[in-house]
């Protein structure tokens, strides 16, 4: 399972946020943006409840990170 996770950080904090959020492990990518967030990232884990961890116990616990919306990837198949 993939989802999006916008940030929006401290003031001055984007770049350290985003910095300590790759390390994360089902981290795949997490890059400096502009408009109404700050960091856009990309995770997968296995499952939703995973990835529901991976945002609340690690990605929200970074410091600097003032609110995240977590947007979670979906397939649509067939017509």
């Amino acid at each position: 399972m993939r989802a999006y996770v916008l940030i929006q950080t401290e003031v001055g904090q984007a770049e350290p946020v985003a910095l300590a959020v790759r390390r994360l492990t089902g981290v795949i990518a997490a890059d400096n943006v502009t408009g109404s967030y700050d960091v856009i990232v990309v995770a997968e884990a296995e499952s939703l409840n995973e990835l529901a961890r991976l945002v609340v116990s690690r990605i929200q616990a970074t410091p600097g990170i003032t609110h995240t919306l977590t947007c979670p990837a979906v397939e649509l198949t067939g017509g």
